[in-house]
């Protein structure tokens, strides 16, 4: 339980970032939906999130994340008994051999704890091994074995196939941009803010410089 002067203060940061992100509706537009068909797919709560909310860009973007992972790592799970951190190592490793496992971290968003059992797991498996770090010996390069790199050799296609199946929606010049428009938004990534405190930090610094 929170004391009673911290969950002020929570509660004060909290309206505070409220009042922050609250949304200027000319920023915040869904675009043009009339041309899309009237759809009975989802439930009323899904519809709602998806084409009347002003976050539509996240929302949708999560949606359509969801749509991807949840039935691949079902069949991950299904035909090789891997959790979905334990075959991200595989994969990354897959993408990129001899790495560390901060890189995975840092790249995929799970912790460090959470890729730490998952990569003891794989090392017993013998689908990856771990190499001490010729300068840091506290560290180890990560690689596939033979039988690991097996695995994604036979997981890859289902993955690519099934992104193939979802940007079928869209023909080929839409394809390019909606890569190229992707592409600028993860470059201008890190400019971001990590967190909501580092953002109040940032306008309290223009604020300050204005007084």
């Amino acid at each position: 339980m929170l004391s009673a002067s911290r969950e002020k203060s929570t509660a004060s940061r909290f309206h505070m970032d409220r009042k922050m992100l609250k949304p200027d509706p000319k920023h915040c537009t869904p675009g043009d939906l009339s041309g899309l068909p009237d759809e009975a797919a989802h439930d009323e709560m899904t519809r709602v999130k998806l084409w009347q909310n002003p976050c539509w860009f996240t929302y949708r973007l999560n949606y359509l994340a969801l749509r991807y992972n949840v039935p691949l790592y079902a069949w991950v799970e299904d035909r090789y008994g891997l959790s979905r951190p334990e075959f991200v190592v595989i994969f990354s490793l897959g993408l990129l051999d001899g790495a560390y496992a901060r890189d995975i971290s840092a790249s995929s968003g799970f912790p460090q704890n959470t890729l730490s059992r998952a990569i003891h797991k794989l090392n017993r498996l013998q689908l990856i091994s771990r190499t001490p770090d010729t300068k840091d010996g506290r560290r180890f390069m990560l690689s596939l074995t033979p039988e690991g790199r097996a695995l994604f050799d036979e997981a890859l296609p289902r993955f690519v196939s099934f992104e193939h199946m979802m940007l079928d929606a869209l023909d080929h010049d839409e394809q390019q941009q909606l890569s190229t428009l992707m592409a600028k938004m993860v470059l201008a990534s890190p400019q971001w803010p990590n967190t909501l405190e580092d953002q109040n930090t940032e306008k309290g610094g223009r604020n300050d410089a204005r007084r």
